[in-house]
């Protein structure tokens, strides 16, 4: 061996010594289940900690024999479980600082229902707090969670809150918005406003009149224009606050993937560079830059920029639109209206998806594909299949399909094929499940959406997710609710029982496979040697808890490189 090779291994092995020094742990949890989600799922009964990385797991004997010090930290778990940190792998943090920290939150998750008048009376009260040439923005509304099923807002019924401060409300799918005629004015957009591209509507009655509501984000780029931008320091207390909401549900990675939707990539990402340098967040985040407002031929910055902490790692594409907002793109029309012939509208050509996923597919990002409805799951999957010609290891790129909700079983076989990763909106089961189900779909497609156990039974992967703010985050409500598939309104109903998984599968799409879909599995998601710190301590362990009750632990503490998480 040559004289250099001779110092590379001497420095090699006295770093690893450094790093992983026998006897001198920092800290050691014990005296509770651990949960290591490892590939045999084992379940330990210590686990230790060494400059923020995982050193041993195992036995309480051993681990404290061998890395228990007068210094090390020893934390008894008194019977609550230890587990890994959950990661979130489909959220919208800047959407929802906006939407949430800086508007009107109309979100409606309980029972029950909203009905028109209470919105506008929310509204109402909300205006007098608007300062003088703001507007009033909100975000929340969900005419199939509001009572009658159905109930759109429209720029009349907006009027009555205010006909001289304009208003924007974003639907809870986010898909769709409400303005009234102030806001109208002032975008400049009238009856003869042609429609933006990218699937954008100005929506009309059947005279030709605006009726105040708006199809897809391109949409609202007119009125977005014309709202005063947050101060520096609103946006960074949003974010932040948006961020510590999500570690105290044991979220330890979030993937935002909308990275540019508000304020531009560029900016979007100086923001997000910023807060790290200052050391500011309390969660990792993997970004995806959104298609809709990369410039063409967007090259500043390269996949995989960034570190283990932040890094931008893919492009997100929506190619149609809300199951529950019917602007999903199906292959047979809605069930509801009774006797509708409107199955949606797809975002965009086939030519024109595969060409601009190609341009960044080819520099190396990994692609992200919203497919709510069957017909955009089969265009995406399509596009998928050209770009992957040829390539003997499609699993190596993991592509992605976002919500995969109204689905049949050969979309899933041909998925698993491919190497496809999907992340289902679980929510959808919950919230939204007895709509779909007596309304909107009918119960031959409903039983369907959301097909973890078709993915499951076909041996591929599949996660879970929140969509933020599309829904609340919360990982163990997803682990509940996708092994109970009990939908929230009474008479409760098991939508699909046959896609239903058991608590370790669910357990494992909200860590070491939402980190696999992330391209972090190797240094998250999982309680093994060598991996990062990242933990969530629960009150119970939920792998012996009640199926429904699942969503009921309360966590306790977060942990990130091996530090509790501080979420003041």
């Amino acid at each position: 061996m040559k004289l250099a090779q001779k110092l590379f291994f001497a420095v090699l092995v006295t770093h690893c010594a450094l790093v992983f020094s026998k006897g001198n742990a920092d800290t050691i949890f014990y005296g509770g289940p651990i949960i290591t989600v490892n590939a045999k799922n084992d379940e330990v009964q210590a686990l230790a900690i060494q400059n923020g990385k995982i050193v041993a797991v195992g036995s309480k004997d051993s681990v404290v024999k061998e890395w228990q010090s007068n210094a090390t930290k020893m934390i008894d778990l008194k019977g609550q479980t230890l587990m890994p940190g959950f990661v979130e792998p489909h959220v919208h943090i800047m959407v929802t600082s906006v939407f949430e920290g800086l508007g009107l939150n109309l979100s409606n998750f309980s029972l029950p229902y909203d009905t028109k008048e209470t919105l506008i009376q929310k509204m109402k009260t909300a205006l007098k707090n608007v300062p003088a040439g703001a507007w009033l923005f909100g975000f929340g509304v969900d005419p199939s969670r509001t009572t009658p099923f159905m109930a759109e807002l429209t720029a009349d019924d907006l009027d009555q809150v205010s006909k001289d401060v304009p208003i924007f409300i974003v639907n809870q799918s986010g898909h769709i918005a409400y303005v009234n005629h102030k806001a109208l004015e002032l975008a400049g957009v009238n009856n003869k406003t042609p429609n933006p591209a990218g699937g954008g509507v100005y929506v009309k009655d059947a005279k030709g009149n605006l009726t105040g509501k708006l199809i897809e984000p391109p949409s609202y780029l007119p009125f977005m224009a014309k709202m005063p931008n947050p101060t520096e320091e609103q946006l960074f207390a949003a974010i932040q606050g948006t961020m510590r909401k999500m570690a105290s549900t044991g979220v330890t990675t979030a993937s935002d993937m909308s990275v540019g939707g508000n304020f531009g990539v560029d900016k979007e990402i100086a923001i997000y560079k910023s807060i790290f340098a200052k050391n500011a967040s309390p969660i990792r985040v993997r970004g995806y830059l959104f298609s809709e407002v990369l410039p063409a031929g967007y090259k500043t910055i390269k996949p995989n920029d960034g570190d283990d902490k932040l890094r931008f790692i893919g492009v997100k594409y929506i190619t149609d639109g809300s199951t529950q907002g019917l602007t999903a793109a199906l292959n047979q029309p809605y069930s509801y209206p009774k006797n509708s012939h409107w199955s949606g509208a797809l975002n965009y050509k086939d030519s024109d998806l595969y060409a601009s996923m190609k341009s960044y597919f080819d520099q190396g990002w990994q692609i992200s594909s919203h497919s709510n409805g069957d017909k955009a799951i089969d265009q995406a999957l399509n596009s998928y299949e050209k770009l992957l010609a040829g390539n003997p290891k499609p699993q190596d790129r993991r592509l992605r399909i976002e919500h995969f909700t109204v689905n049949n079983e050969s979309q899933v076989k041909k998925a698993v094929r491919l190497g496809v990763v999907p992340s289902f909106t679980i929510g959808h089961v919950d919230y939204w499940g007895s709509a779909f189900d007596n309304h909107i779909l009918g119960s031959e497609r409903a039983k369907r959406i959301d097909p973890a156990g078709d993915f499951k039974r076909a041996g591929g992967k599949f996660t879970l997710h929140s969509d933020t703010p599309v829904s609340n985050v919360g990982p163990l409500n997803y682990v509940s609710e996708e092994v109970t598939r009990l939908w929230q309104l009474p008479p409760q109903k098991i939508l699909g029982p046959t896609q239903a998984v058991s608590i370790d599968d669910a357990l494992r799409a909200v860590t070491i496979d939402a980190a696999y879909q992330i391209f972090a599995d190797n240094i998250i998601g999982s309680l093994e040697v060598g991996k990062q710190a990242d933990l969530v301590v629960l009150e119970k362990n939920p792998r012996t808890t009640p199926p429904a009750d699942i969503r009921n632990i309360k966590v306790k503490e977060t942990w990130i490189d091996g530090k509790p998480v501080s979420l003041n």
